[in-house]
């Protein structure tokens, strides 16, 4: 049973459930967007992407952001995934404010499926 995120009951007032990739879209999006410190029981959970958004941005920045984030997800999820590409960039919009996209790119260990999965974030 893959449980879903945020957690929810569903119709039959049981736990609700999604499919086995969803739930690996979950997994990766709370690895990406928690910041270590913030779970109690696990205070290296997460990556530090929050504070790279604000440095100035050139291709070292860009670098490290991404081996900050392929280590992180390596570390909370490399039993359940294979990443093979992460793109993070921001993007400055003076009518919506400034957001962060990262793109990444894996295959799932259990199927070997290649899958890819972006996520956009307002910072």
């Amino acid at each position: 049973m893959e449980i879903a995120h945020p957690f929810q009951i569903n119709q039959r007032g049981r736990t609700a459930d999604v499919p086995e990739d969803e739930h690996i879209r979950n997994l990766i999006e709370q690895v990406l967007f928690t910041m270590p410190g913030e779970r109690v029981n696990r205070p290296t959970f997460g990556s530090n992407i929050r504070q790279v958004v604000f440095a100035p941005n050139n291709s070292e920045l860009i670098t490290a952001t991404q081996f900050l984030l392929q280590g992180a997800l390596e570390q909370w999820l490399g039993d359940v995934i294979q990443v093979q590409a992460i793109e993070a960039t921001t993007i400055n919009s003076i009518s919506e404010g400034d957001s962060l996209q990262v793109i990444v790119q894996y295959i799932v260990r259990r199927t070997q499926q290649q899958q890819v999965v972006q996520f956009t974030r307002e910072v």
